[in-house]
């Protein structure tokens, strides 16, 4: 009787937290999945490394590929074509994904800052002061459409400028964009570590805004501003919710690595080529980074405005959109992964 009453009760929980009995099967629906990202060895996208180094994706019984592509937005014109099951990519890509009528969902939030660096050369920092004196200059983003090229937008913008007074040019996520700095192809940068620590620790760049501390996402944003994510498509979540849950498990493991590894720990998890050559250096950047990631895994509805608000000041095309925010984030799986 108390066997029976264990799993009745089990059920109804299944069914509560809106996935239905065949939720708690054995075998996810598809084990082989393709997963989308641009610029793996970013420490945007650390919690990713992290689950495949720590094998977590192979204890949840899941084969992910793992596609590293030149920037987030190829990464997501991917998910579109059906090339990749799933992306490690800005959350504001599900939002303007909403209001083009697609129904694009994250399901788990990996970064809740977006610990995006901008910087200008130092033989500039003179001449460029802030964000307002960026214009008509030369700035390395990741690449054209992708959230560090929207960050440096927003912050432009504040600054009484237009999101187009500037030339963007994609640089790409590691040693080249360290190169395009050093060789004066760009004024400015915006971008992450380990690329910023290394110009740092040269001495070639001056921050002007660090968004990888709560204090800095503050002074930009005017509070959270989610970052990296797991999303897909929400017909791929209803086909496949096994496998859902063990990708969101395997990232909730991920998370909570990080938060309790020392950056020792994480330096020695990741490919020895993620240090650019400077281990050291890596572990700076590590410090410098740890407070981005998310605890819990929840994109806030605080932070979902603040994207939107971002959004709509730089895109003319979202100034008006309508836009289901709580259709951005289904909270379900991490939920249910929560420890």
């Amino acid at each position: 009787m108390e066997r029976r009453t264990f799993l009745v009760g089990t059920g109804a929980a299944a069914l509560v937290a809106g996935f239905g009995p065949h939720v708690l099967a054995q075998q996810p629906e598809k084990t082989k999945i393709l997963l989308g990202v641009g610029g793996k060895p970013l420490l945007y996208y650390l919690p990713l490394t992290i689950a495949e180094r720590k094998n977590f994706f192979k204890e949840e019984g899941l084969d992910v590929e793992i596609n590293d592509l030149a920037g987030g937005a190829r990464s997501l014109q991917s998910l579109i074509g059906g090339s990749v099951d799933v992306v490690t990519g800005a959350y504001e890509h599900t939002i303007r994904m909403q209001a083009k009528g697609q129904d694009i969902r994250a399901v788990v939030e990996l970064g809740r800052f977006p610990a995006i660096v901008i910087a200008v050369r130092k033989d500039k920092a003179g001449e460029i002061k802030s964000a307002a004196d960026l214009k008509g200059r030369k700035i390395g983003v990741t690449a054209p459409g992708s959230s560090t090229m929207l960050t440096v937008q927003y912050a432009m913008v504040k600054a009484g400028l237009r999101p187009n007074d500037a030339s963007f040019i994609g640089v790409g996520g590691g040693a080249g964009a360290v190169a395009a700095m050093k060789k004066g192809e760009i004024d400015a940068i915006s971008h992450l570590d380990p690329v910023i620590a290394k110009l740092e620790a040269d001495g070639d760049i001056q921050v002007l805004i660090d968004t990888r501390t709560e204090s800095g996402t503050s002074t930009l944003f005017g509070g959270s501003n989610p970052a990296a994510c797991l999303y897909t498509k929400k017909e791929f979540i209803d086909r496949n919710p096994v496998t859902m849950q063990r990708l969101v498990n395997a990232f909730m493991k991920s998370l909570k690595w990080i938060e309790k590894a020392s950056p020792e720990e994480i330096a020695d998890t990741v490919p020895p080529e993620y240090h650019l050559g400077d281990k050291p250096l890596y572990l700076a950047a590590v410090k410098n980074s740890k407070e981005a990631y998310s605890r819990d895994g929840i994109v806030s509805p605080q932070g979902m405005a603040s994207v939107m608000d971002m959004l709509k000041q730089l895109d003319p095309e979202l100034q008006n959109a309508q836009v289901d925010l709580a259709a951005t984030f289904d909270d379900r799986f991490v939920k249910k992964a929560a420890i």
